[in-house]
């Protein structure tokens, strides 16, 4: 019912990358290249900035994407009301979240969920990506939400929201004030980090591994096994955490967190939904809908 452009170019922006937004969409590259050109020719400006393989949305591009995003979501928004109205829906839907997710993301979309399908009766099982992956493996689940993406063969992942894993301290750490930190001052900070099998440790791993660090070579003051006690210790020490920017929106609101930058080093990640291989059922499948169409904002 949209434009096909518009997906391709929606597409093209998230992955940065021709060929990837072609094998996403089972079209060949020139197909992609043709509909961004059109796009472009229909505006008269330029979406991307291309660089040999390498491509950059452009400040017209992101314009393009938000509004692209808003009808999205209005036509996701549209389909799901539709389809609800001839339908009745009721039963048991077990959910697993891991810690993070369960904590901060999921409570509001669990109570819209519940207004809008009351008969629909729901368990939330938590624990870290490792723990509720093996739940679903053992059936203990009908769809789980992570935040890591371990790439188990059992398991299909689908991108939920994305998520953004910044570096935090309390405001009376005087390092606070720099607001900014070099790389190789990650060496040098005590740091707190969530527990081995945490997703939220996993991307920081692979992030790291990009720019020539491992966890070894950090100043790990503490593992610690929820983002709840890391915020506490943080308020305590001049220890600095790793964490979603999802759990300290109120203390960023209250003033009482800072977010450290660190200069060429971006840490980005999607939450995800997971079910296993051959598995499709009528209520996980409802409450992905539901979730993706959430406004988060």
């Amino acid at each position: 019912m949209f434009d096909f452009r518009l997906q391709v170019f929606q597409t093209v922006a998230k992955r940065l990358n021709f060929t990837k937004a072609a094998a996403e969409l089972y079209i060949t590259q020139p197909a992609v290249t043709k509909h961004i050109h059109e796009l472009e020719r229909e505006f008269r400006v330029k979406l991307f900035d291309r660089s040999g393989a390498r491509i950059k949305i452009t400040a017209a591009g992101k314009i393009l994407l938000h509004h692209v995003e808003q009808i999205f979501a209005m036509y996701r928004n549209m389909e799901f009301e539709m389809n609800q109205l001839s339908q009745k829906h009721e039963g048991k839907l077990r959910l697993g979240g891991s810690t993070t997710i369960a904590q901060y993301v999921l409570p509001p979309v669990l109570a819209g969920f519940h207004q809008k399908f009351p008969d629909v009766q729901i368990t939330l099982t938590t624990g870290n990506t490792e723990e509720i992956e093996n739940a679903l493996k053992n059936n203990e689940i009908d769809l789980g939400i992570i935040e890591g993406h371990s790439k188990n063969s059992s398991i299909k992942y689908f991108e939920f929201i994305k998520d953004e894993i910044v570096l935090v301290t309390s405001v009376s750490n005087p390092l606070a004030k720099k607001g900014m930190i070099q790389i190789k001052d990650l060496k040098n900070i005590p740091l707190l980090m969530r527990e081995p099998g945490s997703g939220t440790l996993e991307v920081i791993a692979h992030e790291l591994k990009k720019i020539g660090l491992n966890l070894h070579d950090l100043k790990i003051e503490m593992q610690l096994a929820s983002t709840e006690s890391m915020k506490s210790y943080l308020f305590h020490s001049g220890c600095m955490a790793f964490l979603s920017v999802h759990s300290i929106l109120s203390e960023l609101k209250r003033n009482e967190f800072q977010i450290i930058d660190i200069k060429g080093m971006n840490i980005e990640r999607f939450f995800y939904f997971i079910q296993l291989h051959g598995q499709s059922e009528a209520l996980p499948e409802l409450f992905m809908k539901f979730a993706s169409r959430y406004n988060f904002r």
